[in-house]
């Protein structure tokens, strides 16, 4: 996620926050604020930040009718809300959550059937390392450390195996709009595409709108044109050893970033993190994150997952399918 920072020369340093929990410092932000920020001898921007599928959410736009930016934006946080009430697992009757209590939709909406088709494609070019069924892990993982938060070593094999019998992408049914599990007990999450997702939602329908300088933060980041001074959008990239600092800056223009990286959570005083492995049962560690840029957030989204689970080694091969995109990890 993201919060904005000053930057010399007037320019602006977008910070990534990659994390599940909203920090004291997003939190403490008025949720939906509309705050007005101008560089110095520059163009205004409207602001906007709050809340998206759990994590704080911003985007920041520029445009010279400036009541017109700020409609937009009033339009853009009623669609954030609407598709929040599909993806999110936090918001007891979203369509997600009715998927996974019943097992089965059969008038699932055009967005749900997209991302869950995307997540198909982005399993099926990374031979399950990005597997949006995991969420029988996430539940035993959860259960397990609420009831012991000292414990270190995490749930036992054999509850870990019979978790992971119900994690399998290839059992998801998509068949127009109905939408299903070929198993009972199966569950999905859309967090490692879902984000993406809605950040390219909300890019898309600003540039129709006719923006041509714009942030989006939404989970992961999209940049519509440059900035209004001629230079790309520098993004701050946290150090996942510190993730109070920043330790490298990526320009980017008309492309999308995301961040996976264990560090957003951890269970317990484990090892074990928010992305799991669905050969193992376990969170993978040889890579502390990984940074991908495409051309668009939802590719980037599943994109980074799917890298940060098969390892630096699998990189070549799952980049190669997506033209244009780069990578850059963190090493463990």
């Amino acid at each position: 996620m993201s919060t904005v920072t000053s930057a010399p020369n007037a320019r602006r340093l977008w910070s990534r926050r990659q994390a599940l929990k909203v920090t004291a410092a997003v939190a403490a932000l008025p949720l939906g604020a509309l705050a007005l920020s101008r560089l110095p001898g520059g163009p205004v921007f409207q602001t906007w930040r709050g809340e998206s599928l759990g994590g704080p959410a911003s985007f920041t736009l520029w445009h010279p009718d400036d009541a017109f930016a700020r409609a937009t934006i009033a339009r853009m946080r009623t669609e954030v809300e609407r598709l929040d009430d599909i993806f999110s697992l936090l918001r007891p009757d979203s369509e997600i959550v009715r998927l996974n209590r019943h097992g089965r939709l059969d008038t699932a909406s055009p967005d749900l059937v997209a991302v869950l088709a995307a997540a198909q494609r982005a399993a099926d070019i990374s031979a399950g390392a990005f597997d949006p069924t995991v969420q029988p892990l996430w539940r035993l993982y959860e259960a397990h450390f609420q009831a012991r938060p000292d414990d270190t070593a995490g749930p036992s094999t054999d509850e870990i195996d019979a978790a992971r019998a119900f994690v399998d992408y290839r059992d998801m049914v998509i068949d127009g709009r109905r939408v299903g599990f070929a198993r009972a007990s199966m569950a999905v999450t859309l967090n490692g595409i879902a984000q993406g997702y809605i950040t390219d939602r909300v890019a898309d329908l600003l540039r129709q709108e006719g923006f041509d300088h714009a942030i989006v933060e939404l989970g992961e980041t999209r940049a519509i044109g440059d900035n209004p001074d001629g230079h790309a959008w520098p993004i701050g990239l946290m150090d996942p050893r510190d993730p109070t600092n920043i330790n490298r800056t990526v320009a980017i223009a008309n492309e999308a970033l995301a961040v996976s990286g264990g560090y957003g959570m951890r269970f317990g005083h484990s090892t074990d993190h928010h992305i799991f492995d669905p050969a193992t049962g376990r969170s993978p560690n040889s890579l502390l994150d990984v940074t991908v840029i495409t051309a668009r957030a939802v590719d980037a989204d599943a994109l980074s997952t799917a890298i940060f689970v098969a390892g630096e080694a699998a990189a070549p091969r799952l980049l190669a399918a997506y033209p244009g995109a780069r990578a850059i990890f963190t090493r463990a």
